[in-house]
């Protein structure tokens, strides 16, 4: 018989858990999903922002393959080229029960039974905050322990997005909304990346507070599975969007916006119980993965590929994650290819260095890296080395000895893009974009020099 799954997702956590060796922020309930399943060490989404990374989340496909290279509600729209992609529909059409609780922004922002159709889902209750997605998750649930159908059940919390409150001062837009408070009783971690001060403390308490009220939320979740019964056939998947909504993460390639937690409970099955795995993987991989693990499906067509191999094999991981971002709240192209040590990013645009995520006039956190009055613009291409600099802040791209490592980073980009079918290749929209495109294409068919690839001013 198949298997059920219950997918619990978030807004911009990144990999802000005790599991990922945050010790300051309590996640109690997550830590214990994660002793149990198997958590990979080195996930990554597709896009450090809302729509695009949850459209692959749910598709196994990359943003310019199904079509939502920005956000879902208005007034920007995008929407799924093929909403039956959507994995509610896949498993829809071989008999489970589907239905979504909470967050949906994977798709055109339209009314929950037009959502619902579109999708696949037998059911669609979109919004509310953590205690209404509680409530509806655990009457899904029970509706669920009295059927004889397998289901698929998607939740998502829209905490720890930021959340206006009255408590926020003018310009400033927090995490607590009316109902969380600060936790800082653990201490704070303030992210390498950010200056560590005063401002930086008071912002990521207020983030922990968020964090450890969501976490709250699954953990009820899950003691409702258990005390029906559901536990020990239902396939339990935990992952956020991208990276946490503070500078130099949300809304850049660096690995602060695209890293994610993930982790599967997959109860009696071999070798997924307690499991690190430090190998790259993909949010694309996911929808492969829980068709074998659940309905022993075909994903064939899916660009994303199962990680069953991967854990119960030890099968060769993916050599490279791609990301991408093209237009967040105003266009911004950019694409990044990582190996297990190295990144490449291109910057198709002469937009700021980093876009800013925290919907705020005045900013509390800072980069480490910001100088001088202002944020430069993006260079065409930036090179990390991941080992030696981890929150790639040593841009490398003019090293000559790193030349032919990039001109590798180079041609796995260009071929990615050109496989996807990427509409930025093709469709230049500033002088800017037609010089990083072509500088590119030059780098990687092994024709210029990376040391050459700023545009004259």
């Amino acid at each position: 018989m198949p298997r059920s799954i219950l997918l619990l997702h978030c807004h911009d956590l990144g990999r802000f858990l005790g599991s990922y060796g945050v010790n300051s922020v309590r996640t109690p309930h997550l830590d214990a999903l994660a002793a149990q399943s198997t958590v990979f060490d080195a996930a990554f989404s597709t896009s450090p922002h809302c729509s695009p990374a949850r459209a692959s989340l749910f598709t196994g496909s990359y943003p310019q393959q199904n079509g939502v290279l920005g956000l879902a509600h208005d007034p920007f729209g995008w929407d799924l080229l093929d909403p039956t992609t959507h994995i509610a529909h896949r498993l829809h059409s071989i008999g489970y029960a589907t239905e979504l609780v909470g967050v949906h922004h994977e798709s055109r922002t339209l009314p929950d039974a037009e959502v619902a159709a579109r999708l696949g889902f037998d059911r669609v209750r979109t919004g509310g905050d953590r205690d209404v997605v509680v409530e509806r998750a655990t009457d899904a649930l029970e509706r669920a322990a009295a059927s004889d159908r397998p289901f698929y059940l998607q939740v998502g919390f829209h905490e720890p997005h930021r959340n206006p409150s009255s408590r926020d001062r003018a310009g400033v837009m927090g995490f607590l909304g009316e109902d969380i408070e600060p936790d800082e009783s653990r201490g704070v971690s303030i992210p390498s990346y950010l200056t560590q001060d005063d401002a930086a403390h008071e912002e990521i308490a207020e983030l922990q507070g968020a964090v450890h009220h969501m976490d709250a939320g699954v953990g009820e979740i899950l003691s409702v599975l258990d005390r029906l019964g559901l536990a020990d056939d239902t396939i339990v998947v935990f992952t956020t969007d991208h990276g946490l909504a503070l500078p130099r993460a949300k809304c850049t390639l660096y690995d602060a916006g695209l890293g994610v937690a993930l982790f599967l409970r997959v109860p009696g099955r071999a070798g997924w119980a307690g499991r690190r795995i430090d190998t790259l993987v993909s949010h694309v991989d996911v929808v492969p993965t829980l068709l074998e693990l659940a309905a022993s499906t075909e994903s064939s067509g899916i660009p994303g590929t199962s990680l069953v191999p991967v854990v119960e094999q030890d099968a060769r991981a993916r050599a490279y994650t791609f990301g991408q971002l093209t237009y967040h709240t105003y266009f911004d192209p950019k694409r990044s290819v990582r190996s297990a040590s190295a990144k490449l990013i291109l910057n198709l645009s002469n937009a700021p260095s980093s876009m800013d995520p925290t919907q705020s006039w005045m900013h509390r956190s800072t980069p480490v890296d910001l100088k001088g009055p202002t944020i430069a613009t993006s260079s065409v291409m930036e090179f990390y080395d991941l080992a030696d600099d981890p929150d790639e802040l040593v841009n490398l791209i003019d090293d000559p000895s790193r030349a032919d490592q990039i001109a590798e980073f180079a041609s796995a980009l260009w071929e990615w893009m050109l496989t996807t079918g990427d509409p930025v290749v093709d469709q230049p929209t500033s002088p800017r974009h037609t010089h990083a495109i072509s500088t590119l294409e030059r780098i990687a068919r092994g024709a210029s020099s990376p040391t050459t690839v700023e545009q004259p001013v």
